[in-house]
């Protein structure tokens, strides 16, 4: 066999050992799922009325956007957590002994997440139709919004792993991972940064998120993108070397605890 074909069947044997978990730890994975759907319910439901952007026609329809990239990195929590688990409790030593391909017992990990990370968005858009979005996106503007959420979320889980491999306890791995699960609130997730002042209007109109945001909230509400696509695009694949590169890295030298 090829080293590329060797390669995709390790890691799927380790995207098949990621699911075995993710049923194991079945709470672990339904909260992962299930917290941005109950963050659209407090934005909609408690908060809306009183921080909904006015230049918006509805509130749920800007909204939506925000909470769709906050599925990314509430997935890659459990990730980080996980893959620190397996680096403590040894795992990773006998994989090292192993006829397999170093980088599958991170791959399998990521694929799994991003899997994940999808059925999570999935009800959070099924839930915001329930409530009222209205999303004017054509199939191809579906497909070019997949696209970029999937590339988003790829780069942010390869971050999480390396945050996973950092820690020293899993407790520590999630903390790291809380950077990628609330950047969001600083961004044009939830208001338009032109509502915001001085550092923190700096902040969110030039971290990554927002231009991400912004260019799924054009792509489904039908409105101008701009150079957001572009910027978002870099900023993703920016990110996605980063954080296998760091990974791996770590994967490499880090001692088995």
């Amino acid at each position: 066999m090829s080293t590329l074909s060797l390669a995709v069947r390790d890691s799927a044997t380790m995207l098949r050992r990621d699911f075995t978990h993710s049923k194991r730890n079945l709470m672990m994975t339904i909260s992962g799922i299930a917290t941005p759907v109950f963050m659209m319910l407090l934005f909609v439901g408690v908060f809306g009325g009183a921080i909904g952007p006015s230049s918006a026609s509805s509130y749920i329809d800007y909204l939506t956007p925000g909470i769709v990239i906050m599925t990314a990195g509430t997935g890659s929590a459990a990730t980080a957590v996980k893959v620190c688990q397996d680096m403590a409790e040894g795992i990773i030593a006998r994989f090292r002994t192993l006829d397999i391909t170093r980088a599958s017992v991170l791959t399998g990990q990521v694929i799994g997440s991003v899997i994940r990370t999808l059925v999570s968005v999935t009800l959070v858009i099924g839930l915001a139709v329930l409530l009222g979005f209205r999303p004017r996106a054509g199939f191809g503007d579906w497909l070019l919004v997949l696209g970029v959420f999937v590339l988003l979320t790829f780069a942010i889980t390869w971050l999480a792993v390396a945050f996973g491999l950092k820690a020293t306890t899993p407790a520590g791995a999630n903390s790291l991972s809380l950077i990628l699960q609330f950047l969001p609130f600083i961004s044009s997730a939830f208001v338009t940064t032109e509502s915001m002042t001085g550092p923190v209007r700096w902040f969110a109109e030039n971290q990554p998120y927002t231009p991400v945001i912004e260019t799924i909230r054009g792509l489904l509400m039908g409105t101008p993108i701009g150079n957001s696509a572009v910027i978002a695009v870099s900023w993703c694949v920016v990110l996605s070397v980063v954080g296998y590169v760091w990974a791996k890295r770590q994967y490499n030298r880090t001692p088995v605890r």
